[in-house]
């Protein structure tokens, strides 16, 4: 932890350096003095250790200064850093002045110069200071600071980027005191929120999720140009794929868009896969996986969205959204799905204001003692019930299907049976969601067609699936539903796909562009599944290598 600051103030530079030599004689080894020769000078130090996260302990300023007087200067600190005690440096001639002063911004002493010896008049009221602004506890805050409101959907994103990557940060309302004297230290108003403030004091207002990867210390540019496999996804299949691939000699480059882990890291608690028969959270599962291939070698660019692919000879080439590109042997598609979007009217104005897609889990704390109500009726949904059924007072799911039965798993179904709060609600659908500021309330139709409007502050939603393969190149073979097709599905009454050159047939996970390969929930016909997505991954490395040696 840095040393809390004592801060002094005064334009003469005799008297400035005195007070700072005495100040570092007993204090300097446990606090850091800082000296300013100004009021304006002093509180740019103080908005710039505002935006550190540092403490001030005590500020000591002098009375009587061009531009700006101890007193305005002190009233204008007390902003930034109301918990810091104040003393007023005086000459005797100014006394009364300063005495007056002490009722007008609460200054809680004033010592006259010159202030010999400083045994008997400075240290004993320095003492006093600290001692006071100990008894505050005011924190260091070493985090990643964000200041922004609640019910706001760019708010809400950016807390959910740092939260799936694993970034440590702190929250604060841009109408909340702390939020306002950050926004204030940053020269910015509530408009440019959120605001995203780096450890070192770095003021981002209302960046890219790009920008602040960049500047929290998320890898996003590749170390090289060329790499014997790109892995475009990092969920389940691509993070497979990086741990086989790396640790088998290949250069290994992943590239996500989000959040390492995709839906699966979302996950409250998987537990049907291999090996964790206690369960495992899909953070933590994917967590680990990511750390495996980092191990092994792999490269994980984070916050990277990929907008083309192209052939060039024997290279395959992935561009970026911000221009740049990079080039492989092979690509692995490993994309995923997303979850389809709700269409009821309210539903689009109020998403990230009470509407969320998949498992929100840092609005799990605002969910205490609400109604939460869940789209969907698959593992995701059921994972999500069983996790928000800590929280919440009540957990409904609302399923358009006639069972569970049908897309869920058994022992999820058994579980959300054996909890008083979930119950669950078929044949029903959203019809619309209602709200301002925030969601208030949705609208349902049961089967028989009645509607009924419940009143609701948190609607997460997990329907359907549809692939995020729009930005493939058209030589990349999809079906009607943007589905990645590979191996024997590209082949047609015994033909190869058109343009295909190469003398076999495509490989098993191969599309219809050789040396590109798709995986996981992203290729059609795909098990929607964890464990079968990490073992597509695994498998795609395989025919990496038999690609790469006959080519």
């Amino acid at each position: 932890m840095s040393r809390p600051v004592l801060l002094t103030v005064d334009d003469d530079p005799a008297v400035s350096r005195a007070i700072a030599r005495d100040l570092r004689r007993r204090y300097g080894e446990q606090y850091q003095v800082v000296r300013a020769a100004s009021g304006p000078e002093a509180l740019d130090a103080l908005r710039e250790l505002k935006l550190r996260g540092g403490r001030v302990a005590a500020i000591l300023a002098d009375y009587r200064m061009p531009h700006m007087s101890g007193v305005d200067f002190l009233e204008q600190a007390m902003d930034l850093f109301p918990a810091a005690r104040r003393a007023l440096l005086t000459a005797y001639s100014d006394t009364d002045a300063a005495i007056a002063a002490i009722n007008v911004v609460d200054v809680d002493y004033y010592l006259l110069k010159p202030w010999e010896p400083p045994e008997e008049k400075l240290y004993p009221v320095v003492d006093a200071l600290i001692e006071a602004w100990q008894a505050t506890g005011e924190p260091e805050v070493t985090e990643v600071k964000v200041v922004g409101h609640r019910w706001s959907a760019p708010s809400f994103a950016m807390r959910d980027f740092l939260a799936r990557n694993h970034v440590p940060y702190r929250w604060y309302g841009a109408d909340e005191p702390e939020g306002r004297r950050l926004l204030d230290a940053a020269g910015l108003d509530e408009g440019a929120v959120p605001l995203v403030v780096t450890p070192d004091g770095t003021p981002l207002a209302a960046p890219g999720t790009a920008a602040v990867a960049a500047a929290v210390g998320l890898a996003t540019a590749p170390a090289a140009d060329f790499y014997d496999l790109a892995i475009i996804g990092g969920g389940p299949a691509g993070l497979g794929a990086a741990v086989y691939g790396a640790s088998e000699g290949l250069r290994t480059v992943l590239v996500e868009r989000m959040a390492v882990g995709g839906q699966a890291g979302q996950s409250s608690r998987i537990e049907n896969y291999l090996g964790f028969p206690d369960g495992v959270s899909g953070d933590q599962l994917t967590d680990r996986a990511r750390r495996q291939a980092a191990k092994f070698g792999a490269e994980v660019l984070a916050a990277r969205e990929v907008t083309g692919l192209e052939v060039r000879g024997s290279a395959r080439v992935v561009r970026f959204a911000d221009g740049s590109e990079v080039a492989a042997h092979t690509v692995l598609l490993a994309t995923g799905v997303a979850y389809r979007p709700l269409t009821a009217p309210g539903v689009a104005e109020l998403t990230g204001r009470g509407v969320y897609y998949g498992s929100a889990a840092t609005e799990a704390p605002e969910c205490a003692g609400e109604d939460v109500y869940i789209v969907g009726g698959a593992n995701s949904a059921g994972q999500a019930a069983v996790f928000f059924a800590r929280h919440a007072a009540r957990v409904t799911l609302l399923v358009r299907g006639d069972s569970l039965a049908r897309s869920m798993s058994h022992y999820l179904i058994e579980q959300l049976a054996a909890l008083p709060n979930v119950q669950t609600r078929t044949g029903t659908v959203v019809t619309e969601a209602h709200g301002d500021a925030r969601l208030e309330a949705i609208s349902v139709r049961d089967a028989d067609g009645a509607c009924e409007t419940l009143k609701a502050g948190h609607l997460f939603v997990f329907i359907g699936a549809q692939p995020p393969t729009d930005w493939l190149c058209a030589q990349v073979r999809r079906d009607e539903q943007g589905f990645v097709c590979t191996g024997a599905d590209l082949l047609v009454e015994g033909r190869r796909p058109p343009g295909w050159q190469l003398p076999r047939d495509p490989y098993h996970l191969e599309t219809s562009v050789p040396g590109v390969f798709a995986a996981g929930d992203v290729r059609a016909g795909s098990v929607k599944r964890v464990a079968s997505a990490v073992g597509e991954g695994a498998m795609a490395v395989n025919l990496v290598h038999r690609y790469l040696e006959t080519t």
